[in-house]
């Protein structure tokens, strides 16, 4: 695979965090540079590993990592996936498909999906980005992609059997996956993602979303917005609650 850059801001206090932070990168398989400014409390890496690997890894250390920016300027996009079911009206944020450039007509789409039961799902990207219908009005296959596995434990709860003793009962998967398509992001800009159940069609409780432009490496290295004066931190706790994991 092609090596991009990614830069993420990480919150780090002292050459301690410097160190800690390091030891759970270099052995991360696919990472081929990373440096780590404590002054700017920013993470820059170099590789092919998915960016959602390596914020999992530096949450290891208790530190939090949110990506600023990803491969070259207008080179990366991203996709908040949501379910447009009534039942998730609290907490309808499910995924989200981080998208990066590394040719003119080569991509990867790093996909992070929480809150699903297990299965096989069919991610695609749709040639509109229409959901007022949800994923019904997002219209045909624009381009098809690997199937993605939801197999992994997010969280469980306990429930009585007829004997009246307890049982553990998983509800509700994680899965993670990093696909690949011929495409250049010019093509995916106003377009949506969606992933449903169903191989060759819409399940109708699919999730989806649009694909929108992102930041490229460098392009976005503030600290706090100044449309709500949040810390990106702040913004993170925000987005945890909607249900936004990684």
């Amino acid at each position: 695979m092609d090596n991009f850059e990614i830069v993420f801001a990480v919150p780090l206090e002292c050459n301690a965090c410097v160190e800690s932070v390091s030891n759970v990168l270099k052995p991360l398989s696919g990472l081929a540079k990373y440096d780590i400014d404590l002054e700017k409390n920013l993470v820059t890496t170099t590789g092919s590993i998915p960016p959602s690997e390596i914020v999992r890894a530096i949450q290891e250390t208790g530190k939090d990592a949110i990506i600023r920016g990803t491969g070259k300027p207008n080179s990366a996009a991203v996709c908040i996936l949501e379910s447009f079911d009534p039942a998730d009206v609290e907490q309808p944020v499910k995924g989200l498909a981080r998208i990066v450039s590394v040719s003119p007509s080569n991509l990867f789409i790093d996909l992070t999906v929480n809150g699903l039961p297990k299965g096989t799902y069919y991610p695609s990207i749709r040639v509109s980005g229409n959901l007022s219908e949800g994923a019904k009005s997002t219209g045909d296959v624009f381009y098809a992609l690997d199937p993605v596995e939801i197999n992994q434990p997010s969280n469980s709860s306990t429930t009585i059997n007829s004997l009246g003793a307890g049982t553990e009962s998983t509800t509700s998967y994680f899965g993670q996956s990093f696909l690949r398509a011929n495409l250049g992001i010019d093509e995916l800009i106003g377009r949506s993602v969606i992933l449903s159940k169903l191989k060759n069609e819409i399940s109708n409780d699919s999730l989806c979303g649009v694909i929108a432009r992102s930041a490229g490496a460098w392009e976005n290295d503030k600290q706090v917005c100044s449309c709500t004066g949040k810390t990106v931190w702040q913004e993170r706790v925000d987005a945890v609650g909607k249900g936004l994991q990684v």
